[in-house]
Order: C-alpha cells, then structure tokens, then sequence
C-alpha cells in the first residue's frame, strides 16, 4: 500500500471519529433531556456503557496520542512515534486536568454568585441572615443533587446552585450558622476552596451586618454585582483570547500537513524521518522549536487571564 492511499485511509477513518464523536454527543443530550422529563423516569443505563465510560473518564482522550503514535509507527515503520506518544501522554494528561480544574474554579465562582443573591433574597423576605443562609444553602443542594443524578448517567460532574458554592465546608457554615458560632470564620474557611474566594467577601458583609447593624441584602446585592461583573470580565479576555490561541493550534499543526502533503507527492517523508541521520536530527530540532513556541504561547496566554 503506498504513502498516499495510507494518508487518504487516515484522514477518512479521523472523519469517522469526528462523525462518531458527534453522533456520541447526540446521543448524551438525548439522554440528558430523557432524563429531565418527569413522566419518563430515571433512565436506566447499561452496565457496560457505564463501565466504558468509567474507563474513558480514568484515560482521558490522551490515550488517542499513544494510538496515534502506533499508527504512524506502523506507517514508517519504526518505534519512535510509539515512544513519543506514550511520552507525550503525561503532558496530555496534565493540561487535560488544568482544563478541569479552570472548569471546577468556573463552576466554585458561579456557586458564589448564585448564593450570595439567593441570600440577599432571602434576606430581603423578611429571614434572619442565620435562617435566610441555611435556607439558601439547603435550596442549592438539592438543585446540585439533582444536576449530579441527571449527568452522572454520562459519566461527567454538573450541577449547581447556591449550595455549592460552600463547598465542602459547607457543614461547619451551616452549623455555625444554626447555633450562633463564627460564621464569617467558617465562610473563611471555606474561601480557600478553588473558585470560592468570593465567600471572602460575603464573610466581611456579614460581619459588617452582625456587628454594626449595616443592611446585610444591600452589601450582598452589591458583592454578587461586583462577583459577577468580575466574572463577564474573565469570559470577554477569554473569547478575545480564543482567536489567538486557535491560531497557535493552527501553526502548530502544520507540520502534520506538510508530511501528508509530502507522503501525497510519494517524497515518503516518514522514512527519510526515521530511517536516515539527517532526518532525525531535523526531527528532533523541528520537535524542540515546535514544543518551544506551543509552550510560549501558551504561557503568554495564561499571564494574560491571569491579570
């Protein structure tokens, strides 16, 4: 089989992926909007698919670099794309769970700002800021149990709510909170949770309210406006940072079409790559610039959230 009609059989079994991939995606919104309805019940699902999906949440989709590697080491012949793959798998897997946790900080500081304006509202009727806190609290864990149930049939964590945003200390606020204890100290505590340090804020509005009689709705209307103007300021760099970051991935990818485009002229790139001094050594250095900018952009992309 030559070069060419091996590239054109990879690009056509990576369309089939993408297809399955979407019909998978689907798949998952069905089910999700299945198990929203009332009148259709809890949806059972398969052992199996469970067991599947277990497996794939505890890989990741890194493990698609070792298959790559296999493929291109059985197209030119040679172990090295295996090893790179299996190398590469690490780094996969570490941005993958930096991905997760940015998702999890997202997901603490939504919490934040559903649970300060669920306790201004609370409090607004008429509860005492005890009372209205522990309302407010119990109301969000139960709409988060009920995201859990719903996309734990898919094997991914969802939810939400004012409950979660105490996270796991959400017991020692509630119980300060029910028997006159330190409650900004325990909401404190609960502030060095990723995505919660807007609990800090609503620790000094308590004080302030508990101590010098201050209107405590007011002062928590006024954080969650502040929270969640911070919040749209985070997500406006970040879509003005999407274009650049998408453009770093298209530069990085374009070795992988000068290769296909040379196996489709029959200059056989894989062999002169991995089979010859030369092509190594231009492998290797190609790689190392390679890695170099992508981590570079990278970092200047990062730096820039940060601020």
């Amino acid at each position: 089989m030559s070069a060419a009609t091996a590239c054109g059989a990879a690009l056509c079994a990576g369309g089939s992926v993408c297809l399955l991939g979407g019909r998978v995606s689907a798949a998952r919104g069905l089910r999700r909007a299945r198990s929203l309805l009332p009148a259709a019940g809890p949806a059972a699902v398969p052992r199996w698919r469970r067991g599947i999906t277990r497996v794939r949440g505890r890989l990741g989709h890194e493990v698609w670099l070792l298959v790559g590697g296999a493929a291109v080491g059985l197209l030119g012949e040679s172990v090295l794309p295996l090893v790179v793959g299996a190398v590469g798998m690490p780094l996969a897997g570490r941005a993958r769970r930096a991905r997760e946790a940015a998702r999890a900080r997202d997901r603490g500081a939504d919490a934040v700002i559903a649970l300060c304006g669920t306790l201004a509202g609370e409090v607004r009727a008429g509860r005492q800021p005890g009372q209205a806190l522990r309302t407010a609290a119990e109301a969000g864990s139960r709409i988060s149990k009920v995201g859990l149930k719903v996309d734990s049939e898919i094997g991914s964590e969802a939810g939400g709510g004012a409950g979660r945003g105490l996270g796991g200390a959400r017991a020692g606020v509630l119980a300060a909170a029910r028997f006159g204890g330190d409650v900004p100290g325990a909401l404190r505590e609960a502030a060095r949770e990723p995505g919660a340090e807007g609990l800090l804020g609503l620790a000094a509005c308590w004080r302030v309210a508990v101590d010098r009689g201050a209107g405590l709705a007011t002062g928590l209307e006024r954080l969650e406006g502040a929270l969640r103007a911070e919040r749209d300021q985070r997500a406006d760099l970040r879509a003005q940072l999407a274009g650049a970051r998408s453009t770093a991935l298209m530069l990085a990818g374009l070795p992988v079409l000068g290769l296909l485009l040379g196996a489709a002229l029959g200059a056989e790139p894989l062999r002169v790559l991995l089979h010859t001094g030369a092509g190594l050594g231009c492998l290797a250095v190609g790689g190392l610039f390679e890695g170099a900018g992508a981590w570079w952009a990278l970092r200047i992309m990062r730096k820039a959230e940060a601020r």
